[in-house]
């Protein structure tokens, strides 16, 4: 895997979860929240450089993703259950603070953990998306359908096992191609006639190797795109119960 020497795995026991966690270096510690649909290796030149210069980087597959465990159920993935979880990773890891850098969902959940918990973080760095406040008459879904109709990729998403056929006729790595490669600033849309070609060519950019693709693809034809579809599909159901959620958390901190 380019990159990735010198990296430690394990498995962690975190909020009824088995969670995988890749590290490396030590001193202060950088916990690294990647998005969709990625893992943990989307991060692995970023633990080698810090690492390099005295930190201690830790990249956890989230909830779903590769090979930390994917629970069936829509309603384990509410932000609660995201923010718990790294939550008890700190506390596994006997970590009292950290630095947090997130990306795209992991970015959603960086801001939802200094939130309910701000204690626990050191200071927050987040690429692409913008903290959200709430809107208690707001329905997150039925405003990205207003905007952009049925084909956005997120409303495609909500119909139960849609997205995985799509997905499944594609293939992986031609899926994984098509996410990775996306250059359009507008959104992504699925039409319901089919997303392209399973032959489809797709060109990587030099900063993307088929190396890095295989090791994608082997994670997601292992645990598949469910876990990670369902942080979507339980987006409505996060909002509403975010300020709950925050009160909760807080009435946890010692």
């Amino acid at each position: 895997m380019e990159g990735a020497s010198g990296i430690s795995h394990r498995t962690v026991e975190v909020n009824g979860i088995r969670m995988h966690v890749a590290e490396k270096g030590e001193g202060p510690a950088v916990l690294l929240l990647h998005g969709f649909p990625e893992l943990w290796y989307s991060w692995r030149h970023q633990i080698a450089g810090l690492a390099a210069r005295g930190y201690r980087a830790i990249a956890p597959d989230l909830r779903g993703y590769g090979d930390t465990d994917a629970p069936p159920d829509v309603a384990s993935y509410t932000i609660c259950h995201l923010v718990g979880d790294l939550v008890a990773l700190l506390d596994a890891l006997s970590l009292s603070q950290v630095f947090v850098v997130g990306h795209d969902w992991g970015a959603f959940v960086a801001w939802h953990l200094c939130l309910f918990r701000p204690d626990r973080v050191k200071a927050l760095v987040n690429l692409s998306v913008a903290f959200m406040p709430r809107k208690p008459a707001a329905k997150p879904l039925d405003d990205f359908r207003a905007l952009y109709g049925d084909d956005l990729y997120i409303s495609r998403f909500q119909e139960p096992g849609a997205a995985e056929a799509e997905f499944a006729r594609l293939g992986t790595a031609t899926v994984l191609r098509k996410f990775f490669t996306y250059r359009n600033p507008g959104p992504i849309f699925i039409p319901k006639d089919g997303w392209g070609s399973p032959n489809e060519h797709i060109t990587l950019p030099s900063w993307l190797s088929e190396e890095d693709i295989n090791y994608f693809k082997s994670k997601f034809e292992k645990s598949g795109f469910t876990g990670p579809i369902n942080y979507y599909r339980c987006f409505d159901l996060t909002i509403s119960t975010r300020v709950a959620s925050r009160k909760m958390f807080l009435s946890f901190r010692k």
